[in-house]
């Protein structure tokens, strides 16, 4: 236990640095560079240009990323315990294709120059009558059956793709554009009130799912023996679902589609820290903010001036990372073997 508790310290201190790199990264490097040992000195010249790109351009950038990451990462570390599989992450569910419709319909009515809110709210409403069809669905006798779950939220993925389809075929091209900029994901959100919720949503789901974190461990080994450790699965998964969903409804309407997150970086973790989810979920939490965070930097400095849609940088840097390590262990496999 002792040794354990050891490691998973130093796992934490190394992350904890890692964060801290990536959030000094984030508000230095940028179309206009500042140096590290400068930012104690630009926060006392408020009528600096550096101070204004740090307070209203990169600080909120920086904290979204970290929340938004976070929060997707943590997301996929519980589904994936729920589901005892690999390949879920909180888009498997249909949650972004419900959000992507929400705000799909609200471009094509018109309605996005109601209010500056209009379009994460509609975002956060089409990705929660999704979670609320597909909970609804999956039970049978009361009982929620985990696998048939997942099914439905496929099925209700594809409906959602077919009907923003149809909607984007029958608007106008600056509508499109529009739909397609925020399906491919962005950090640029100014609200602060919207920035300061994320980041709030994030802290306390974290802080809620670790009252969870022996269920999730007896999950592990699957609901007929955790029922025999003395575990309610049925009413754990209710409200780990709930609460993976408030994380991913919350960062897609605020940030939009930003795949990969929730997939690539919870396995990976898994293969660093173990199993174990008294480390994974907060070690999941941070590496997803990094990820996210490095994926961020990347995007608005590979074309610079001009900044590519971060999710763009997820889906490729996610998608080389994971095809890699299913080849380490499909090696690893035939080693064994």
């Amino acid at each position: 236990m002792k040794s354990n508790q050891l490691r998973w310290t130093i796992y934490l201190v190394v992350l904890i640095v890692v964060v801290t790199v990536a959030i000094v990264l984030s508000l230095s490097v940028g179309e206009i560079n500042i140096p590290f040992r400068e930012l104690p000195q630009i926060f006392s010249q408020k009528d600096s240009m550096e101070y204004g790109v740090l307070f209203y351009i990169r600080i909120p950038r920086t904290l979204l990323g970290f929340a938004v990451g976070g929060s997707l990462s943590l997301a996929g570390a519980i589904l994936q315990g729920i589901y005892r599989n690999p390949l879920v992450e909180p888009y498997t569910l249909g949650i972004s294709g419900g959000a992507s419709l929400g705000v799909t319909f609200v471009l094509v009515a018109g309605l996005q120059l109601a209010h500056i809110l209009i379009l994460p709210l509609a975002g956060f409403i089409g990705a929660f009558i999704t979670i609320f069809l597909v909970y609804t669905l999956s039970i049978r006798n009361r009982e929620l059956n985990v696998n048939r779950m997942l099914l439905i939220g496929v099925m209700i993925s594809f409906i959602s793709s077919s009907l923003m389809m149809f909607l984007m075929s029958i608007t106008s091209a600056d509508n499109i554009h529009g739909i397609v900029f925020w399906m491919m994901g962005s950090l640029n959100e100014s609200n602060q009130t919207l920035i300061a919720i994320m980041v709030v949503i994030s802290l306390l789901s974290l802080g809620a799912s670790y009252l969870f974190v022996m269920p999730l461990n007896a999950l592990r080994l699957g609901e007929e023996r955790a029922k025999h450790l003395g575990v309610n699965s049925n009413v754990i998964i209710r409200i780990l679902f709930i609460i993976t969903s408030l994380l991913t409804g919350a960062a897609i309407s605020v940030a939009g589609v930003i795949g990969f997150v929730g997939l690539v970086i919870p396995h990976i973790v898994r293969l660093w820290v173990g199993g174990d989810y008294r480390i994974m979920l907060i070690a999941s939490f941070l590496s997803g903010s990094v990820f996210l965070l490095i994926c961020d930097v990347i995007a608005r400095t590979i074309i610079s001036p001009n900044e590519l849609p971060i999710g763009v940088i997820t889906g490729i840097v996610g998608g080389i990372m994971f095809i890699l390590l299913l080849s380490k262990s499909r090696k690893r496999s035939k080693t064994l073997s």
